[in-house]
Formats: structure tokens, C-alpha cells, sequence
């Protein structure tokens, strides 16, 4: 994902102003800092920008999701639905509160099927935890709609799909608490770096106390402040926050880009024989970071992929063989392999995570190939692969 692709003197500046000031931290030393506080303006203007009360940030998109489950309440035992498609780090998240995943079903939008849902609710479901991968959404309406139904805490993964939307509202703002990741590949970076954003206040307070070894932030001597909560430290510093800072006002700018260049690309596989575009709830919510479409079988995919990378085209995914984002190939978590036991390995209730078939989710990944989109394409770069894209899959047809 494209926020390495655009720096410049905006994020020199940010970063020089801390240097300046020699305060990393981004609590206190107020007089030292003259007036700059990094992460608390991102936090400021991130709210702003998808229309949030609260908004914290943090060290990583792994630390959001930590911080995210713990202020839900979420803790030993409790089971959270996730989808099979997604980043390793949602699932740790869950198994490191000592929660337990369980695996439903997605759809041709990549993302949880809210109809499979019912099937793998059991009286010890505490949350839905919804990816929305590859840039965009997925049906979260319906998705809320089940949650409250049945009394359920929805926590929205948006780390893949910061910029995006569904029906004019930010992903990540439709559940009690949402988390993004600002990573060195995502939309917008900090290098490192993660928020979490919620409406309620008291989930608010209970996510920066967390973050931040259980302080309650409140006065203006950190050596006075009480400590309600036990928590950890997940805090960002005020660099990554600056480079973060500059990002955040160039979105604008990577959507518009995004969405031109694989609008370009999409015009250019459409009518090809065999290809079928990924299911958006919302294609005006695209935040536009990869192409995602269809062949009819598992075969024609994989023969697919291998032969758009020899013909030089970069960036393609066949997330079935992938070895970070799809249930298939997580050997450490079929064995429950970890540097030391955990509460699930304790629970009676366990899944077997090495004997969980998912037909439904095998028969979508397998058939997708997804397509970075870059922002540094020129239109020459654009044509090429356009050019590049019809010839092969012509070829295989």
C-alpha cells in the first residue's frame, strides 16, 4: 500500500520539529516541546477526518487490536468470530487476551459472510471481529445488524482499508471500537504506527489507559497520575507520529490516485473471458489499494498468477498459497506453536484449529488474485500493464 510512495519535505518538517525540540515521548515536558505534540494532533485530525469522537494512537496495528479487545471487555474464554482471510496479527490479538477464534465464513466481498455467521455462534461468543481486507469493505451493515441482534461487541479490523467507507461513513467508526495500522505498507504511514477509535467515552478512557500502562492522563504531572487499570505500553513515539502527521493530510490525494489507476485497470480486464470483479458493498468506499477478481477454478487462478509474474507484472497475490493471510498455510496456529503456553492451550472448549474446514472461504481465495495498485504509475506505466494484464490472460483463456 502506497504511503512510502509519497514522502517528502511535509514529513521532513514534522519529524525536524521533534528533533528540534529533543522530546520524543508524547507525554508531557511541556516547555520543552514548544508547542509540539505529534501524536496528539494526529489523534485531533484523525477524528475529524472520519467523523469520530476519540481517537488514539498507537505503536502498531497489532497494538490496536490488543488495546481494542481489552477496552471491549474482551478476556479468557470468550470466543471472537474472525474470518480466515486477514493479517496473522488479528488472530495473535485474540489468542494473546486469551480469547478464542473461531473461524466463520467469507464472501466474494473477501471479507465475513454475515449470513454464515449464525453458524458458528455458541453462548461463549463475546465479539465479531470483521477484517476489511484488501482496501475495502465488507457487508458491515448486515453485520451490525447481527451484533446487536444478539447482544454482541462489534470490533471493526480496518487496518488494510484506512480511507475507505461504506455508504458515506468510515470504516472502522460502525462497531464499539475500530482499529487501523499505519505500518511501513499501508495506506498512510508512521513507519510504525496504529489508532483505535471509538463513540464512547468510556471505552475511550479505558483504550488510552491501556495503552499506556493503566495511567488515567489526568493533571499535568505524569508522576501524579493514577493508575485504574493495569495495561501495557503500547505508545507511539512523537517521530512516528510526525511522519504519520504529514501522511494524514495528503489522503486525499492517495485515494484520488488510487482510485483512478485501478479504475484505469479494471476498465482494461473487464469483458476478458473468465474474469469476475470482487463484490464491493459500496464501490464509492473503495479505498482503491488492490484490484481483487475472479477466475472460475483454483487451477486457472494459480496458472494465472504465476504466469502474470513471469511476464514481469509485479504485485499480483495468490493469497491461497500465501503464508501470512489465509487460514490455509497457518501451521504455527494449528499446533498452537508459542514461546510459551497460553490460556487457550488450558480450555477444554479449544478449537482444533489443524481440523477447521472452510469450504465456502477455500472455494473464494482460491479462485482471487488481487492486484497491488501503486501511486508512483505514470501513464506509461499504467498502459503497460494494462497491455501486459490482457495479453497474458488472453493467453491462458
Amino acid at each position: 500500500m502506497p504511503g512510502f510512495e509519497l514522502f517528502g519535505q511535509e514529513e521532513r518538517k514534522e519529524v525536524q520539529d521533534v528533533l528540534d525540540t529533543g522530546v520524543l515521548f508524547r507525554y508531557g515536558f511541556d516547555q520543552a516541546r514548544r508547542g509540539h505534540w505529534k501524536a496528539r494532533t494526529f489523534e485531533t485530525e484523525l477524528s475529524e477526518r472520519i467523523g469520530v469522537q476519540y481517537s488514539h494512537l498507537c505503536s502498531s496495528g497489532t497494538a490496536a487490536l490488543s488495546i481494542s479487545l481489552a477496552a471491549c471487555g474482551v478476556g479468557v474464554g470468550d470466543e471472537i468470530i474472525v474470518p480466515p482471510f486477514t493479517f496473522i496479527a488479528t488472530v495473535e490479538a485474540i489468542l494473546l487476551a486469551g480469547a478464542v477464534p473461531v473461524f466463520g465464513e467469507i464472501d466474494e466481498t473477501l471479507c465475513l459472510d454475515p449470513d454464515r455467521l449464525e453458524a458458528v455462534l455458541t453462548p461463549r461468543t463475546k465479539a465479531v471481529l470483521p477484517v476489511h481486507m484488501c482496501g475495502a469493505m465488507a457487508r458491515i451493515d448486515a453485520i451490525k445488524t447481527f451484533c446487536d441482534h444478539k447482544g454482541l461487541v462489534l470490533i471493526e479490523d480496518a487496518c488494510q482499508a484506512f480511507g475507505g467507507s461504506f455508504n458515506g461513513r468510515a470504516l472502522g467508526t460502525f462497531g464499539q471500537a475500530g482499529c487501523f495500522s499505519f505500518d511501513a505498507v499501508k495506506t498512510i504511514t508512521c513507519g510504525e504506527g496504529g489508532a483505535v477509535v471509538t463513540d464512547d467515552r468510556e471505552t475511550y478512557t479505558r483504550m488510552a489507559g491501556y495503552a499506556d500502562h493503566g495511567h488515567d492522563h489526568l493533571g499535568d504531572d505524569r508522576g501524579l497520575e493514577k493508575h485504574p487499570l493495569l495495561g501495557l505500553n503500547f505508545r507511539i513515539s512523537e517521530l512516528n507520529a510526525a511522519v504519520g502527521l504529514a501522511q494524514l493530510r495528503k489522503l486525499e490525494v492517495i485515494l484520488e490516485t488510487q482510485r483512478a489507476h485501478k479504475q484505469r485497470l479494471k476498465e482494461a480486464l473487464a469483458g476478458l473471458p473468465g474474469i469476475r470483479f470482487r463484490t464491493l458493498p459500496d464501490p464509492a468506499g473503495d479505498s482503491a489499494t488492490f484490484l481483487s477478481f475472479f477466475l472460475p477454478d483454483e487451477n486457472g487462478a494459480r496458472s494465472l498468477c504465476a504466469a502474470l509474474g513471469r511476464a514481469g507484472v509485479d504485485g499480483c497475490f495468490y493469497w491461497y498459497d500465501n503464508n501470512w493471510h489465509y487460514l490455509r498455510r497457518w501451521d504455527h496456529l494449528k499446533k498452537l506453536a508459542s514461546a510459551a503456553r497460553m490460556p487457550i492451550q488450558a480450555m477444554p472448549h479449544r478449537p482444533d484449529y489443524a481440523a477447521v474446514r472452510l469450504p465456502q472461504s477455500d472455494h473464494v481465495i482460491g479462485r482471487n488474485i488481487s492486484l497491488a495498485i501503486k501511486l508512483s504509475w505514470q501513464e506509461t506505466d499504467l498502459a503497460r500493464r494494462a497491455d501486459q494484464l490482457r495479453r497474458v490472460i488472453k493467453e491462458l483463456a
